[in-house]
């Protein structure tokens, strides 16, 4: 019964502040690879390390949030709704830890996309967790669909691996729940991280 409830609860703990955080940090990661990482094709390693490292930091800052702001927003039911948006997200990031696997072990001819795929799977996680988030979350979602087609379709050839084509794509994608998340949420919620 309480597994329902949380289901049918808007969930409310993600903090604007962390989201944008998060995407401030996908920007410096686009600068450190534009200053330490001219050749990206060439560094292949080097290039996952920075954007791996990048999503693991802002996965955890992001779980250390919605697990303290969980706990003050929907007390009782903070467990089976910290459950339930893991639940929602969960399958997208399997399967672009999964993708990236099987790119580099068996086309890694085709690691270009990566940017491009990593955003078009973000989206379906982001879609996925609409159905717990304020309704203007699917313009987020919307945004990193978008994005990632528009990275396959440019980032590519002399631009594959660009900065550009994860940095601004997910900088600018956190900045933008950030700010619809701060805008749904109302008193306190909005000014606690």
């Amino acid at each position: 019964m309480r597994s329902q409830m949380a289901r049918g609860t808007e969930f409310r703990g993600y903090g604007p502040v962390t989201l944008a955080a998060t995407g401030m940090l996908a920007l410096l990661a686009a600068a450190v690879q534009a200053l330490w990482l001219p050749d990206p094709a060439g560094h292949m390693g080097a290039y996952l390390a920075v954007w791996l490292a990048t999503a693991a930091v802002s996965a955890a800052v992001i779980r250390i949030e919605m697990v303290t702001r969980s706990r003050r927003v929907h007390s009782e039911l903070a467990d089976e709704m910290i459950h339930s948006a893991v639940e929602q997200f969960l399958p997208a990031a399997v399967a672009a830890t999964l993708l990236t696997m099987t790119l580099l072990r068996f086309a890694p001819e085709t690691l270009w996309m990566l940017p491009g795929l990593w955003q078009i799977v973000f989206s379906l996680g982001v879609f996925a967790a609409c159905r717990t988030l304020p309704r203007p979350i699917l313009a987020v979602g919307a945004w990193y669909l978008v994005a990632g087609l528009t990275c396959l379709a440019w980032a590519r050839d002399e631009h594959a691996f660009s900065p550009l084509a994860m940095g601004l794509p997910f900088g600018l994608g956190q900045l933008f729940v950030a700010g619809v998340l701060r805008a749904c949420l109302r008193g306190d919620d909005a000014e606690i991280g």
